[in-house]
């Protein structure tokens, strides 16, 4: 599994406090791995330490882009998409609320079925979660079961960050969404893919707003805009 080239694509907003931290941990998970970063016009600092962070880390494959003006978290995958080559993609945040350790628990469905798609789940299994807030946990439940209604999946985490892609499968799909409507499309158009999908249990280290969350509840009623769009109406 080692040799095959895994592609994380790091959408980033702001996180001059943690992306130092999450490059690194990214590179020594041990896989080969080529990172692609993309800044979605980072007002705190954080494109002055990625700078520094391309020249750190020259002897990896590493590729950092700048976005302007800022467009959202969709709009940094989007553009981050098209510049990997590695067999599977997976989607990292530059926070550390998602431990780049677990990636090898996302290949294992890989390595085992031939998994085209693996989502990391924060709500099954017995790794440990910090506890956090009642009614954000309750959304996620709620917005995961009416994607289910419209997918016909049995996902646990549909809004999970941690998405395990084949490249040739994304590199089909066309992402609309710039903001964080991106969870509920992505996961509309590979339901309608004919695709093997697995779901893998993993930890998870939230933060509080005080700490820097940036999704809301408006970006609720976005993604149940954006599940019963794409659930209803695309085809692929």
């Amino acid at each position: 599994m080692s040799e095959m080239l895994l592609s994380v694509v790091m959408p980033v907003y702001n996180e001059v406090n943690t992306v130092e931290e999450i490059v690194k941990s990214v590179f020594d998970v041990g896989l080969n791995i080529e990172l692609i970063i993309v800044d979605d016009c980072s007002t705190d600092g954080t494109k002055e330490k990625l700078k520094t962070l391309s020249e750190k880390y020259s002897n990896n494959k590493i590729e950092i882009f700048y976005q302007e003006p800022n467009q959202g978290k969709g709009a940094a995958l989007r553009e981050g998409f098209k510049h990997v080559s590695g067999e599977y993609t997976i989607i990292q945040d530059a926070d550390k609320e998602y431990d780049p350790n677990e990636y090898y628990k996302l290949l294992k469905p890989v390595k085992k079925d031939n998994a085209d798609v693996v989502y990391g789940s924060r709500f099954i299994g017995g790794d440990s979660h910090r506890v956090l807030y009642f009614w954000h946990y309750l959304g996620n439940r709620f917005l995961t079961l009416l994607s289910n209604m419209f997918t016909n999946l049995n996902l646990t985490d549909m809004e999970t960050c941690y998405k395990l892609i084949r490249t040739d499968v994304l590199k089909k799909i066309n992402i609309e969404q710039n903001r964080f409507g991106f969870e509920p499309e992505i996961t509309s158009k590979l339901s309608k893919m004919n695709l093997k999908i697995y779901e893998v249990g993993i930890s998870y280290y939230g933060r509080s707003y005080d700490e820097g969350k940036k999704i809301g509840w408006k970006d609720g009623f976005i993604a149940i805009y954006c599940i019963i769009k794409y659930g209803m109406y695309t085809r692929k």
